[in-house]
């Protein structure tokens, strides 16, 4: 991981997130940040064959930070990881580039046994608060995935998919009484 890589991480993360003050205040309090730091070296680590310090680095990571990513994901560029307590990103997702990601995602895996088990996430996705995408589906480039959506099947480039009401209320007709 180079410093330049941390700026253009730091860089993304004030582009993405109102909230976000100043570098220092980035570097020093954005926990997504740093599990997505972490996770480069637990990467190089797992790719080199260091897995049993790679995942006992990515579980301390993850009781530091909230966010658990396997040390063979596969996570891109200037990704955001924002308010990420609960995210969760299995062996084999593959996350692309300028991803943002809210808290309590899930890249889960469905099935074992086979080589793909996870979601692989295009570039230029948001994915919103609590969705859940399960198995080998595909979300395309520029696609959004709204707040507690969950996924069994791919997604289009550029689609909105967003959560229907699992119930409806119908509120009774106002008769004018006070």
């Amino acid at each position: 991981m180079t410093v330049r890589r941390m700026r253009e991480d730091i860089r993304a993360v004030k582009r993405r997130d109102p909230a976000a003050r100043s570098t220092l205040e980035v570097v020093l309090c954005y926990p997504g940040l740093h599990a997505l730091w972490m996770h480069r070296i637990n990467h190089w680590l797992w790719t080199h064959g260091l897995r049993l310090p790679a995942r006992w680095i990515a579980h301390w990571v993850r009781r530091r930070t909230g966010v658990e990513i396997h040390p063979a994901a596969t996570i891109g560029r200037r990704v955001v990881i924002d308010h990420g307590m609960g995210v969760v990103i299995g062996e084999t997702a593959v996350v692309g580039d300028d991803v943002l990601i809210y808290q309590g995602v899930t890249l889960g895996g469905l099935r074992s046994g086979q080589p793909a088990r996870h979601p692989t996430v295009g570039s230029n996705v948001l994915l919103g608060a609590h969705a859940v995408l399960l198995g080998p589906i595909r979300v395309g480039d520029g696609a959004q995935i709204g707040a507690c959506v969950t996924l069994r099947k791919s997604v289009p480039a550029g689609a909105t998919v967003r959560e229907e009401p699992i119930f409806s209320v119908r509120l009774p007709e106002d008769d004018g009484a006070t």
